[in-house]
């Protein structure tokens, strides 16, 4: 099997920047998008730290699978999922300790969503509220569960569309990289079908366009590129209240 992606972020049409990054490393088959968050840039900060640090582990681990890593394997996962794993703590580590040495990045944090597809498999990590979803059979499906307070609530007692709609504090997030020294990752590993569409984003685009609308357009635009555009416009078409970021990723024959 062979991928092709596309990737594009926008500041959108309320936020004075952007405070989104996104990585896609096609030699890793590894697409990551963290959405930052912090004041005078400092999300931004967050976010590319994020990006950066996990791309590079990769790098470094495909060069020499005989590196040390800073974190013990965990055993109840295979090599390529720690791998994944171990590369988002890391991040962790280096945004917590950075906020901790610069009064200017105190508070900083990101979200973070990464698809690894090794083989005939993927792994789907994330910490936060960005989402993975995967398009398959004319159905887009959510691969991830939001770390949100909103989310915590709906766990915790049968809540109405309505109430949900209203929900006051539906951008709180429980987890995110840099707000502890440690961090748990939830990762899950799903196989590989030919035609599937992953769809990475930031919540400013889940949050403006709803999964129908996202489904509609995945549908009627096979190209990439144009679909990463379509899908920001509609996000800005209906408020643009956040930064917009979206990776699209397609499996295709070899």
């Amino acid at each position: 099997m062979k991928l092709i992606s596309s990737g594009r972020t926008n500041v959108g049409m309320k936020r004075p920047h952007n405070e989104d990054s996104l990585r896609i490393c096609r030699e890793y088959d590894l697409f990551i998008v963290a959405d930052g968050m912090g004041g005078h840039a400092s999300g931004e900060v967050a976010s590319q730290m994020a990006v950066e640090t996990v791309s590079e582990f990769f790098r470094s681990t495909a060069e020499d699978e005989e590196t040390t890593w800073p974190f013990k394997m965990e055993h109840d996962r295979d090599y390529e999922e720690n791998r994944v794993v171990v590369g988002i703590k890391l991040a962790n580590r280096r945004i917590f300790e950075s906020a901790g040495r610069d009064a200017k990045l105190k508070g900083m944090g990101t979200t973070i969503v990464t698809l690894y597809c090794h083989q005939s498999k993927c792994f789907i990590a994330h910490v936060g509220d960005s989402r993975i979803y995967r398009y398959r059979d004319s159905a887009l499906e959510q691969m991830t569960t939001d770390h949100s307070l909103l989310n915590d609530y709906i766990k915790m007692r049968q809540m109405t569309p309505e109430e949900i709609e209203s929900f006051p504090h539906k951008n709180v997030i429980v987890r995110a990289l840099g707000m502890k020294d440690s961090v748990q990752v939830d990762v899950r590993q799903e196989d590989l079908q030919q035609g599937d569409v992953f769809l990475l984003c930031s919540d400013g685009l889940s949050g403006m366009v709803n999964d129908a609308r996202m489904a509609e357009i995945l549908a009627a635009e096979p190209d990439l590129e144009q679909a990463c555009e379509k899908l920001i416009d509609e996000a800005n078409a209906n408020g643009g209240n956040d930064n917009v970021t979206v990776v699209l990723v397609r499996v295709e024959e070899a």
